[in-house]
């Protein structure tokens, strides 16, 4: 996505060009930059305030089940990458690699941290010893670097956010309860906060992790009918453990490898959430993780002073009162700046309510609501009914938002059982086909090619049952997940 320089508060259209309406909306609502080398980006304050939303909800899941915070260095020893094979054929062709440090040439290079399982488990060999040991839950907030050919704003930048969590257990049913409880948080983000309706699901084993047993995904479909992989939890078996040799004595003191999973949600996910949600007019974000729930914007004239007073009594009512949603309460007073101005500034940040403050309101000891959700009517209400309004009419944005969200995907998803009508919903770009699928990689191969459709999961929900391949025409026992993805 290239660099492209608009008039402030000017976008284009969403509906006449979703990839240069993308790239308009984050830099002109202040979400975030580019950076000065070729994909990567700078997140800015409102963009990092989003972020901050989002780590804090998670950290409280992770803290509930039990995992501690960490971290470890971002520069791995090339030597210790090797040591997972299949690890490293996943990843060298996104690696950045250090050759040189403090202007001389490295006895050994080093990785930038692309994902920290062998940086992590070295250490966990050192930790772990016997069953007592058990379960090690360690989850680590950093930034990660994967060297991505095509960069488009926070869906795929060089370097990202996100959290890792790494886990030990004595079990293959502990760990994998583990990856399963990660999996359900991610999609309790998604749902819950972000109002996106998503698939859980295993992948494919060409499209699993590198050096998993199983990888189990989050799918989001978004409004262009292309898809997301909104996040990843993996199986990873004894794969580590045999390579780093991390192994501990059971209660019958016999020598075993432990049970390791991993699992990360990034900032890629706040892309997913400005795409699915976004109009012509900017941003629309859900109040649970909106840095800015209400704007209050005053209406200049003749009684300023009364006015502004007004509009801090609002914003000390509101900064005040017990709430379930986050976000600040900022009053847009710039007086060089028209009231249609500041209106159009809120609405392309994507700020849930707005209220408007004139001299009538002052007068009447009114509170008049505008809503970034445009299907909301406008509303008046009593000063003394504030709070528990817009505690109301928050939680209404927020369950509209996820009914949006599931109308948008229930019209992208369809059924298909032969391969002409799949090339032609394919030949479009739209949506998520489901479809038998006989399993055989060379099937998922040539349909990749002949479609550019990928496997993108099979639902954790889904039955087994008798089906034919869409592609090939042999036995079938489950539907795929099929789309396009970003």
């Amino acid at each position: 996505m290239a660099n492209k320089q608009v008039e402030k508060n000017s976008i284009t259209k969403k509906s006449e060009n979703v990839s240069d309406w993308y790239a308009d909306v984050i830099i002109q609502s202040g979400l975030a930059d580019y950076g000065p080398v070729r994909g990567t980006m700078i997140l800015k304050p409102y963009g990092y305030a989003l972020w901050e939303n989002v780590q804090k909800a998670l950290d409280a899941m992770f803290k509930s089940g039990g995992v501690e915070n960490a971290y470890f260095p971002m520069f791995i020893p090339m030597s210790l990458f090797n040591k997972e094979k299949s690890h490293i054929e996943g990843f060298s062709p996104e690696l950045a690699v250090v050759t040189i440090g403090g202007g001389e040439q490295l006895s050994e290079p080093l990785a930038v941290r692309p994902t920290s399982e062998m940086i992590m488990y070295q250490e966990y060999a050192k930790w772990i010893h016997s069953w007592r040991d058990l379960p090690v839950k360690i989850n680590q907030w950093n930034n990660v670097v994967r060297w991505e050919k095509r960069t488009y704003l926070f869906l795929r930048t060089l370097e990202f956010l996100w959290q890792e969590g790494h886990c030990a257990h004595a079990t293959h049913e502990e760990s994998l309860e583990m990856v399963l409880r990660a999996l359900d948080w991610y999609r309790q983000i998604y749902e819950d906060f972000y109002a996106i309706p998503v698939v859980l699901g295993v992948k494919s084993q060409s499209e699993k992790f590198a050096g998993a047993d199983s990888t189990y995904t989050v799918e989001a479909i978004m409004p262009d009918g292309k898809a997301l992989q909104a996040c990843t939890s993996h199986d990873l078996g004894q794969n580590f453990s045999k390579a780093l040799s991390i192994s501990f004595q059971d209660k019958n003191g016999v020598s075993q490898y432990v049970w390791q999973n991993s699992w990360g949600f990034s900032t890629r996910s706040l892309g997913a959430l400005f795409l699915t949600h976004g109009d012509d007019s900017g941003l629309v974000l859900p109040p649970k993780v909106a840095p800015i729930k209400v704007a209050i914007i005053p209406i200049f004239g003749k009684k300023d002073d009364q006015v502004l007073k007004y509009c801090e009594k609002i914003k000390q009512t509101l900064t005040n009162s017990p709430s379930a949603y986050p976000g600040r309460i900022e009053i847009f007073d710039d007086s060089e700046k028209s009231f249609g101005w500041r209106v159009n500034e809120a609405e392309l940040k994507g700020i849930p309510i707005k209220i408007a403050v004139g001299i009538r309101e002052v007068q009447e000891k009114a509170i008049s609501y505008s809503f970034r959700l445009f299907a909301m009517d406008n509303k008046i209400s009593k000063f003394e009914d504030l709070p528990e309004k817009v505690e109301q009419f928050l939680s209404q944005i927020q369950n509209q938002m996820f009914e949006n969200a599931k109308t948008i995907l229930r019209a992208n998803t369809h059924l298909v059982d032969n391969y002409e009508e799949f090339k032609e919903r394919m030949l479009a770009g739209k949506g998520f086909l489901r479809a038998f699928w006989c399993e055989d990689v060379g099937c998922e191969q040539k349909i990749k090619e002949e479609t550019k459709a990928t496997t993108r999961c099979r639902s954790l929900d889904e039955k087994e049952d008798i089906g034919k391949c869409v592609y090939c025409g042999k036995s079938a026992k489950f539907r795929w997940y099929f789309a396009q993805a970003y």
